[in-house]
């Protein structure tokens, strides 16, 4: 979902919310639930995805989301499309310790999901139909060349292919300049492809 939902038509819905308008927030969350869902299964490992379901992240986040609406917009923390991917990560934090039984966080622990491995794929063997075949084969390189880099390096990868934010948005998560984001995310990429060639990937 382009980053430009969460401008103009948001903020018109968000006016209407504050107003009272109940159905703006169903008409506000339809138009963010594919973006959610984006960001709930870029950070699903595999061993919480076969306990789990994205889906079951996607409407809890929705239940505390309607929840802390008014919040929301007494306080305007953040945009509202980065303030709904905080409310997600929270949930999904919720559920890796209900289901694993110990406290992880996020910033210490970065999930590399499969989700995430083929939209990173897709930026080193191409998005087309011919493609298909190669990105599911570069997957399982990426995963592993992933799992090398530092967590910074995994952190802006994921967030920029996984989760889809733009770099203005990576920089505001980041709190640094959005010309320092790029460079680390330049820096970043870099990093992943000589891991990969190390791993003998090579785009045909």
């Amino acid at each position: 979902m382009p980053a430009s939902v969460h401008s103009s038509e948001t903020e018109d819905l968000l006016n209407l919310i504050a107003q009272g308008d109940a159905t703006a927030l169903d008409l506000l969350i339809a138009r963010h639930r594919e973006y959610l869902r984006r960001v709930v299964e870029a950070r699903m490992e595999p061993s919480l995805r076969q306990k789990l379901d994205a889906s079951d992240v996607v409407q809890e986040t929705l239940a505390v989301v309607s929840r802390r609406i008014d919040d929301f917009l007494t306080r305007r923390p953040a945009t509202f499309r980065l303030w709904l991917r905080g409310t997600a990560l929270e949930q999904l934090v919720n559920a890796r310790r209900h289901h694993h039984a110990q406290k992880r966080t996020l910033q210490r622990d970065v999930c590399i999901s499969d989700a995430s491995s083929l939209a990173l794929a897709r930026a080193f063997a191409g998005s087309g139909p011919a493609d298909r075949m190669l990105r599911r084969e570069a997957a399982g390189q990426v995963r592993q060349s992933l799992a090398a880099l530092a967590p910074l390096d995994q952190e802006i990868l994921i967030m920029r292919h996984g989760e889809g934010l733009s770099n203005a948005e990576t920089a505001d998560l980041l709190q640094v300049d959005p010309k320092a984001a790029s460079k680390r995310y330049g820096r970043a990429l870099q990093r992943l492809a000589t891991q990969l060639s190390k791993l003998g990937f090579s785009r045909g």
